[in-house]
């Protein structure tokens, strides 16, 4: 439901006056604000800034693509099919980790200083990788990278969802997507750009990890100037100052409407309590908590990492030369940028369910072909080409629908008080799945064969589409607390339903 920004009356009497002694100071004095950006400019912004930690997740996650060949000479890190998987899947064990705590770090110091201080480990942990001297060194500072990665990737996307209005949230959530995939096609990018210019030099695998220095400084000085989520402000009772934050992304009258809204939502949640894992007991929490946890996994079992993080073996293992494969990934990247584009623009048109199940087969299409082709045109000449061509369409599918869906619905799903604890949760099985395939794929590779290993992943996105046809909802054009009342207006009707059908049996 989109809100009408002339329209203040959102909430009720009770929810005005009970919070009325603690605002009025603080709206009067935030009633004409300086404003050195136009509201819309400045939410851009922010959105921008924050994005960074995105671009670092979507760089340090794909630049092992390219640098895996290298760090496996044995001049170097002399890497197996398992070392491989354990380099490039150790930053996904450490994002599963780093969601849980950045998520309750989050909720309790604000998701600005999250990502500020979040900004600081991607710089040590990207300079601890670039001069690794062994696996062991290695494996160590991409753990230390993926707790930053892991935290960036569960409040990034809250703070923007707590920022956004409802009728635009989608797109801002989802520019967090967009950054994701363009700092993996960076990474492609320079991995091909290095790899041809200096590929004959020893370490420039760690030229290819050093780059993610400079993204990382960028997001630490921009957050400086960047403000605290005022959703988050509010559920600390800093209505004032959420008021002021409202202003400056909002016209001066639905400002005030939103922040009743959330005050409505406050005070029905009564007094607003530290989140903790008993919270979770409660039966509507746990539905959603379910729903999340599932969509997080259904994201991974599409098997999109196994070509983000092994597209150079994979095309490799289909004919090409290592050079050559590093200069196809960036066909790789490129799609996925242009597809999330495309799913930025339908996801507040088309809806979430619809685009996560079309998403969904139109990877596991595209895995299936690649299963097939792999097999019949086995030692032709036209095999390499074909294999990449089905890879830029898994990804077009991938990047487009199922990915910006995912992230989008794991920030709109969730109670306020309970965002970032429940997120960190859903985001931790993420990642864990993520550290699986990450881990496993190699040596499936290497056991099974391209084609056996895709048909695995066939058999998973069907068991996913059937999962998004029967328990995820709908969230499109609703506020985050319309969404979350729903969810506790279902529970209720369960209840009464069962207390009816109870009283009938007796």
């Amino acid at each position: 439901m989109k809100i009408n920004e002339d329209d203040p009356k959102l909430v009720s009497g009770k929810a005005s006056s009970s919070f009325n002694d603690n605002t009025t100071s603080a709206s009067t004095a935030a009633e004409n604000p300086k404003q050195k950006f136009s509201h819309k400019a400045f939410l851009k912004l922010i959105t921008f800034i924050s994005t960074f930690g995105g671009l670092l997740y979507g760089y340090d996650t794909g630049v092992v693509n390219g640098a895996l060949p290298y760090m496996s000479r044995t001049d170097q890190l002399n890497l197996t099919p398992f070392t491989q998987g354990l380099v490039a899947s150790s930053l996904l064990l450490g994002a599963a980790f780093g969601a849980v705590l950045g998520g309750r770090f989050s909720d309790r110091k604000g998701r600005r200083k999250t990502i500020l201080s979040v900004s600081l480990i991607f710089i040590a942990a990207t300079l601890g990788c670039t001069f690794a001297s062994s696996v062991g060194v290695m494996v160590f500072w991409r753990i230390v990278l993926g707790l930053a990665v892991g935290a960036t990737s569960v409040t990034v996307p809250a703070f923007l969802a707590e920022l956004a209005p409802a009728e635009s949230r989608g797109k801002l959530v989802t520019i967090n997507e967009l950054m994701i995939v363009t700092g993996q096609l960076l990474a492609y990018t320079f991995n091909a750009v290095l790899a041809n210019s200096l590929g004959e030099m020893a370490h420039v695998w760690r030229y290819m990890l050093v780059i993610a220095t400079l993204p990382a400084v960028i997001l630490w000085i921009g957050m400086i100037f960047v403000p605290e989520s005022p959703r988050w402000l509010a559920s600390k009772g800093k209505f004032g100052e959420a008021l002021k934050v409202l202003q400056k992304v909002r016209k001066n009258e639905r400002a005030k409407s939103e922040l009743n809204a959330i005050k409505v939502t406050i005070e029905e949640e009564g007094k607003m309590k530290k989140a903790t894992f008993k919270d979770i007991k409660l039966p509507h929490v746990r539905r959603i908590l379910l729903i999340g946890i599932g969509i997080a996994m259904t994201q991974q079992l599409t098997g999109v990492n196994s070509i983000m993080y092994y597209g150079t073996e994979i095309l490799k293992d289909a004919g090409f030369s290592t050079k050559a494969a590093l200069i196809g990934n960036i066909a790789n990247g490129l799609i996925s940028v242009i597809a999330t584009f495309a799913g930025i623009a339908l996801l507040d048109r088309v809806g979430r369910r619809p685009m996560l199940f079309t998403g969904l087969l139109g990877t596991s299409t595209s895995l299936l072909l690649i299963g097939i082709f792999s097999v019949t045109l086995k030692d032709s000449a036209a095999l390499p080409f074909i294999i990449l061509g089905l890879t830029v369409l898994f990804l077009a599918f991938q990047q487009g629908a199922v990915s910006p869906v995912t992230w989008l619905m794991q920030s709109e799903i969730f109670p306020l008080h309970l965002r970032g604890l429940a997120m960190g949760i859903t985001v931790f099985c993420l990642f864990s799945m993520n550290f699986l395939v990450g881990l496993l794929f190699p040596v499936l590779l290497n056991a099974l064969g391209l084609s056996s290993t895709f048909l695995i992943f066939v058999g998973f996105g069907i068991l996913s589409m059937l999962f998004v046809k029967k328990f995820v909802p709908e969230t499109k054009g609703r506020s985050l607390e319309e969404i979350e009342h729903s969810f506790q207006t279902k529970e209720k009707r369960y209840f009464a339903k069962k207390k009816k059908v109870l009283a009938k049996l007796h």
